[in-house]
């Protein structure tokens, strides 16, 4: 099977999916593919900062978003063996310190906005295994396996929104320079304790940091940073005496705990690194979100930037064709503003314990 589109975008997540919407609403035809079997697939970094909620505003999905679900953060806390030392409370201009939305919501929002055009198309259980290109060089298309099913998108523009291990990237043959954090993270969700306020929560554990934030359906994520590496050698180790370093920080969660952390098993290793792809595609071709710039979680930047990679490219599509596009154009007015970001985490991975510097 051949189909022929205006824009072929690699990857549901949200950058992929607003980058459709906003497409699909300019008259072009979007065919997004997406990987996984379903919208909603798992998903961690699911906190909007200003610029996110602006841009979910700019575009009005964020009433659509906001009456499916989610959850403002209203202060930021630091703890030390157990005990509240100091707080951060939201600007009242703003509203928030943060908010949390659920991926499926962000993500229907967006889905349910974009199939009111013509011209939106998505396919599910569709992952693409090569690109071509014209006598030219320039990127005219899509090989891709559907349910089992080989067939060819051609498309003017071939968008890479599939994430840090971005096929489109390495297809493109475009290097990215990774740098490493000196951490790994582990994930785990409970659900909160009885009166749980929503809001940020940190603790410096044995020189590690560990996070909680609330999330809307009355959960707590927890982020455990731990040295890059050494999982293999902690899950070796007892677990209960891991376990209980977290309950010592955080008293109120010992229940939850105990019922919901019971092994190994319950924690979801990321490798933490940041990236930046060489350039951010080229003759018919773009890189957006991790596929161009890989954030770590520190300040929870990488979906709020995804978005504002998308909504910058629609902005430029507004003003010329798809084959008139350069994607450097795109990149330059995006590159120098990630770098600071990415800076940024930097300079807050190692301030943090600056944070706790008066139990010293």
């Amino acid at each position: 099977m051949i189909q022929t589109v205006d824009a072929c975008i690699v990857g549901g997540g949200p950058g992929g999916a607003l980058l459709a919407y906003l497409l699909a609403k300019k008259g072009f035809s979007v065919l997004l593919l997406e990987r996984s079997g379903q919208i909603a697939k798992s998903f961690r970094g699911e906190h909007i900062n200003e610029e996110g909620e602006a841009i979910l505003k700019k575009h009005n999905l964020f009433d659509a978003v906001e009456k499916l679900g989610l959850l403002k953060m209203g202060q930021l806390e630091y703890w030390h063996n157990g005990q509240l030392i100091k707080t951060i409370s939201h600007d009242p201009a703003v509203g928030h310190l943060g908010i949390h939305v659920p991926q499926a919501h962000l993500l229907q929002a967006i889905f349910d906005a974009a199939q009111l055009y013509e011209g939106f198309e998505y396919y599910l259980n569709s992952r693409v295994t090569d690109l071509f290109q014209d006598a030219d060089g320039r990127y005219t298309g899509v090989h891709v396996i559907r349910d089992g099913e080989k067939f060819i998108i051609n498309s003017k523009l071939i968008v890479g929104a599939d994430g840090r291990f971005s096929t489109v990237r390495k297809k493109a043959q475009i290097k990215t320079a990774i740098h490493k954090h000196g951490y790994d993270l582990l994930w785990a969700r409970i659900p909160a304790p009885p009166d749980w306020q929503p809001s940020i929560k940190m603790a410096l554990v044995e020189d590690m940091q560990i996070s909680l934030f609330t999330q809307a359906k009355n959960y707590v994520q927890i982020g455990w940073n731990i040295l890059p590496g050494s999982y293999s050698m902690l899950r070796k180790q007892p677990f209960v005496p891991f376990i209980e370093k977290l309950i010592n920080a955080f008293p109120d969660l010992s229940e939850a705990v105990h019922e919901h952390i019971t092994s190994w098993e319950d924690f979801i290793l990321l490798d933490v690194f940041s990236s930046q792809a060489e350039h951010w595609g080229h003759n018919g071709l773009a890189l957006i979100g991790d596929a161009a710039h890989t954030m770590t979680p520190t300040g929870a930047f990488g979906l709020n930037s995804a978005m504002k990679d998308a909504d910058i490219l629609a902005e430029l599509l507004e003003k010329q064709t798809i084959e008139q596009l350069d994607s450097l154009t795109c990149a330059s007015q995006r590159k120098q503003e990630i770098e600071k970001l990415q800076a940024l985490q930097i300079e807050k991975e190692q301030g943090f314990s600056s944070h706790f510097s008066i139990m010293g």
